[in-house]
């Protein structure tokens, strides 16, 4: 299985998009600091993830969301969550 997930950060309330196939794992490496991109902006929360049975399926869906139609539907699809917790 691969996985398409969304952590915030619980400094600032921004989105990191992100593609794996081992989702516990990756999280733990984006809580240890161990993800360049990520490591200034700890703590993180899981607030989103897609499961696909394709890596390129996923892949395709991690870079339509870094897309700006991609970040578009995110954000609708946010929307309730990131009203009631806009910084994790």
């Amino acid at each position: 299985m691969y996985y398409v997930y969304i952590i915030q950060s619980k400094v600032d309330g921004r989105l990191y998009k992100g593609f794996t196939s081992d989702l516990e794992n990756r999280l733990k490496e984006h809580s240890e600091g161990k993800t360049k991109s990520t490591k200034g902006y700890r703590p993180w929360k899981l607030i989103y993830y897609e499961v696909f049975a394709d890596k390129t399926d996923a892949l395709r869906e991690e870079l339509f969301l870094k897309s700006g139609k991609g970040k578009s539907t995110l954000k609708e699809k946010l929307k309730n969550y990131m009203e009631r917790y806009p910084r994790g």
